[in-house]
């Protein structure tokens, strides 16, 4: 088969273009007349390597942003009652992120032979992931693929502002221990050995504290700056490659929820939040409740939450229901078992669950923001106390210049 491209016009005289595989120009005219489209041109596309832009493209990240938006449209567009390909066709052409449009051409061709929305966004998982693919399999079933759809812009939506309320918060305190860093660096390394030459030309026995800062900065020196960056940088790469794997990723996990100042209950909360939101929207959305806990636990961000998914899994397969296993895992608290028992006992849990999202989620942005009001001055005191203990162990000999002399 080869690839054409093509030029068409709607029944209100839009032109749009794309791509179609097919054996002939004359294949790929019938296919697009048969959707009520009038054909402008085909032609077949010559066979190259990939170019640099289509490289850089390829690169280039897909936001969660242009996912939510896209869902949003796709949305608007099948409860309107657009044809699915009409939808598709559309989306392709205004899409601005070139990675994004080029997988939903590819969408488009798997929908236009044959195969079904779900299924042809299953082979990109790198955009559409299980959750995403499974709550429009049951809106595919269900026959309400327009609401499934902004269910799931929604919960791509909910993330989103959770993370960049975090990654938002924690800017500052970052910029202000970077900053320290490099103060504490600089006068290690600079600074202290012009004190200590001229300490040497004094001759006497130097305070405790300035020997120690002296013998910081000769060490530091004689290693070299370079030998220290890439230590620290092979440093963080071990650890980033053993967090990868999975008992790294399981320890940290664990050590998430028992972090000081705070940190360990916003990892608990953020943990509960997403719980809530997927299974919530899952179970709503009509996917089958052991499909929905098996993927909530898949995409649950923390491995104690997975091993807990497992347990309601099994209980729900004994008829006994899910608060239950999750009564006996300390990362869940009281009130979220005692509200999804509610929720079982009522027939609500969907709703129950969507009301402990919500809950979590506004008790994470209330813990980042009380978080950073600590963290900010703790960080200035911090500098402060390290460029002080520096200048003070530099000034101490001045200060006893006199027996130092003598």
């Amino acid at each position: 088969m080869s690839t054409f491209a093509y030029k068409v016009r709607d029944v209100r005289g839009v032109l749009y273009r794309g791509e179609l595989e097919a054996d002939s120009r004359a294949a790929v005219a019938t296919s697009l007349r048969g959707q009520g489209l009038t054909v402008v041109e085909v032609s077949e596309k010559k066979k190259s390597g990939a170019s640099l832009s289509e490289v850089l493209r390829d690169l280039r990240p897909i936001k969660a942003r242009h996912i939510t938006i896209f869902s949003r449209q796709f949305a608007t567009m099948i409860s309107s009652g657009l044809a699915l390909l009409r939808a598709l066709y559309i989306l392709e052409n205004q899409t601005q992120n070139p990675k994004l449009k080029t997988i939903i051409g590819d969408v488009k061709k798997d929908v236009e032979g044959g195969a079904a929305l779900s299924d042809s966004m299953e082979k990109h998982p790198q955009v559409f992931g299980r959750l995403y693919v499974s709550m429009v399999r049951a809106g595919e079933a269900g026959g309400v693929l327009d609401e499934t759809l902004n269910r799931v812009a929604s919960q791509l939506e909910s993330e989103d502002n959770l993370k960049r309320t975090i990654k938002s918060a924690m800017v500052y305190p970052l910029l202000i221990a970077s900053f320290a860093l490099l103060v504490l660096t600089a006068m290690v390394l600079f600074i202290i050995p012009v004190f200590a030459k001229m300490y040497d030309q004094l001759g006497g026995q130097l305070p405790l504290l300035t020997r120690l800062m002296v013998w910081v900065s000769n060490t530091m020196t004689s290693i070299g700056g370079l030998f220290i960056l890439i230590a620290l940088g092979g440093a963080v790469y071990g650890l980033i490659r053993l967090k990868k794997t999975p008992q790294g990723t399981a320890a940290w996990d664990r050590m998430k929820l028992r972090l000081p100042m705070g940190i360990g209950e916003i990892a608990r909360k953020l943990a509960m939040a997403r719980f809530s939101r997927t299974l919530g929207t899952l179970i709503s959305s009509g996917v089958p409740i052991l499909q929905a806990v098996e993927i909530t636990g898949d995409t649950a961000g923390n491995v104690v939450v997975s091993e807990a998914m497992a347990g309601v899994r099994e209980s729900i397969k004994q008829g006994r229901p899910m608060s239950e296993p999750l009564a006996s895992k300390s990362v869940f608290p009281p009130m979220v078992t005692q509200m999804i028992a509610v929720g079982e006992e009522t027939g609500a849990i969907d709703t129950m669950l969507g009301k402990i999202a919500d809950f979590y989620e506004e008790e994470v942005n209330a813990a980042v923001k009380a978080l950073t009001s600590i963290l900010e001055p703790i960080m200035m005191i911090g500098v402060g106390a390290i460029v002080g203990v520096i200048v003070i162990s530099l000034y101490l000999p001045i200060f006893d210049l006199m027996n130092i002399v003598h």
